[in-house]
Order: structure tokens, then sequence, then C-alpha cells
């Protein structure tokens, strides 16, 4: 019984862990601009990104937006057609399926300069169930006849 709630209480606090995600400034100290000292791709492929983290995009509110794209898009910087348009100034974009996902600037020309940033969320691994209880292990009960 003791073994049985203890493993309940692993799974538990295993399964809490991918619920609660990290958050991420998106080029660092720069924020999102132009040409920050470490390039959008060196940055994420030093990380790993999972479902539930979010990205925190800084930028100049006005003149600068972020956008998620699909990969014909990104690949094209074409801004006609985002998913999602972040404009605020301060933006956070969380992850909630495994997969690529695709960010360009508002700014065609900035795009072209390398302003964008494509990031691979790790698809969500559930920790093996426990096995059963062993027969083995239990304790025998057994009668002394005689006397």
């Amino acid at each position: 019984m003791a073994a049985q709630i203890y493993t309940s209480l692993v799974l538990i606090i295993l399964l809490a862990g991918f619920t609660n995600g990290y958050q991420l400034n998106v080029g660092g100290k720069d924020g999102w601009v132009v040409n920050p000292s470490e390039s959008y791709t060196h940055w994420a492929q030093r990380l790993r990104f999972r479902v539930n983290d979010t990205l925190l995009f800084k930028y100049e509110k006005g003149t600068d937006s972020v956008l998620e794209v699909n990969k014909e898009d990104f690949d094209n910087c074409n801004t006609n057609n985002p998913e999602m348009k972040m404009e605020g100034g301060v933006s956070i974009f969380k992850f909630d399926r495994s997969g690529p996902f695709y960010f360009i600037t508002g700014n065609k020309t900035n795009c072209y300069r390398g302003q964008k940033l494509v990031i691979v969320v790790l698809a969500v691994r559930t920790p093996p169930h426990a096995p059963p209880p062993s027969t083995l292990h239990q304790p025998r009960s057994f009668t002394i006849l005689g006397g």
C-alpha cells in the first residue's frame, strides 16, 4: 500500500512538472531587434523548448511587431498572412503543442536582415507506468501446528 502511494505521488509530481513552463526572453537583454548580440538561430539551438513554455518578446511599440507564420511565409518573409500578430511592445507567446513555430518581424526589410526565429518544441513524454506490485515480496502468513 505504501509503495502504491509513493508511486502515485511521484507520478503527480512528474506530471505537475510537465504543466509548468518556463518563460524565455527572446534575444536576451537585447530583446526582439534587428541585430541582437546573439543570433536568434544560435539562441534557439542552445535551449530546449517544451509545451507550456512561453516566449517573452520585447520590442519597440509602434515600429515593430512579432508575427507567428507558417514555414513558407517564414522562408519568404511574407508579413501579409500571419497566424498571429503581436504588436503591444511586450508580448508573450505560449507553446500549446509540440513541433515547429515560426516567428518573423512585421517589418519585411528587417525580416530579410535576419529578424526571424524558428523554435522547435519537444514532444511531451509521459513517464512510464509503474509495474504492478510484485507478489514475491509480500509477507506470508503461516500457522504452526503441534506443540
